[in-house]
């Protein structure tokens, strides 16, 4: 079986101030310098930050990236940021699908692979964000909404050669008082995994990520699940204790 990265991906959705954001990247890039082999840490902080985490990473092993990107290549799109404007910032990586810009953005599956795509095809990591609401699941839709979200990716996804993470966040788990336990989020990853190897790709080899409330204190037991390969993180990667400790979970 082909050995599959560990990843920590800290999503800090529309959070951070430039004096905020310096204190929590000068730790996070601190405590992860002698560890850069172990877990493939990563930011995706807004695009007006871009040149703060170019001066602040781009000297250490975290990575950083951004939170969406366009997929055209530039013309007429006023506020989108191409993949070119990424790498010019050094960004290694960008989100693509989070449930938050499938809900108040309306993207549909079909955008969100032609973002990927482009990731793909500029060099980029392309992590995509894939996930049922509470309705869906307590419907028993909840592998069939996964499904559908995957299959317009299937050509990225078996031609990625290692610049696709998938990441798995159930919309049910955030800010409805109910959580994933890790045998419900393991079973979603193991359907992701399977799903993925029907589009045709060597499923072994790619890192499926759990976001959907990670703490320190469930990190270790979610990690610890055969196809759970890391996080990816909300609220507690703008706490750099909490942060760190999910990447200590993850080693």
């Amino acid at each position: 079986m082909t050995k599959r990265t560990r990843w920590v991906i800290g999503n800090w959705k529309m959070n951070g101030s430039l004096a905020a954001n310096a204190a929590l990247l000068e730790a996070i890039s601190a405590a992860q310098s002698p560890t850069a082999s172990a877990v493939a840490v990563a930011v995706c902080a807004p695009f007006p930050y871009l040149t703060q985490m170019q001066r602040a990473l781009s000297a250490t092993a975290v990575r950083y990236g951004g939170q969406d990107v366009s997929q055209h290549a530039s013309g007429a799109y006023t506020g989108q940021v191409s993949t070119g404007m990424l790498s010019e910032f050094g960004a290694s990586l960008a989100l693509v699908g989070h449930s938050e810009r499938r809900q108040y953005n309306r993207e549909t599956n079909d955008e969100v692979a032609a973002k990927a795509a482009a990731l793909v095809a500029a060099g980029l990591t392309a992590v995509i964000c894939v996930g049922e609401t509470l309705a869906e699941r307590e419907s028993g839709n909840a592998e069939k909404v996964v499904s559908a979200q995957l299959g317009p990716c299937a050509d990225v996804i078996r031609s990625g050669a290692g610049k696709v993470v998938v990441a798995y966040e159930p919309v049910w788990a955030i800010g409805t008082g109910k959580t994933a336990t890790a045998g419900e989020a393991q079973a979603m990853h193991a359907f992701i995994r399977n799903q993925m190897t029907r589009l045709g790709a060597d499923a072994t080899g790619i890192s499926v990520l759990y976001g959907g409330s990670v703490k320190s204190g469930n990190a270790a037991e979610l990690f610890a699940q055969p196809d759970i390969d890391g996080g990816l993180i909300g609220g507690a990667a703008l706490i750099a204790s909490e942060f760190l400790a999910i990447v200590l979970a993850a080693q």
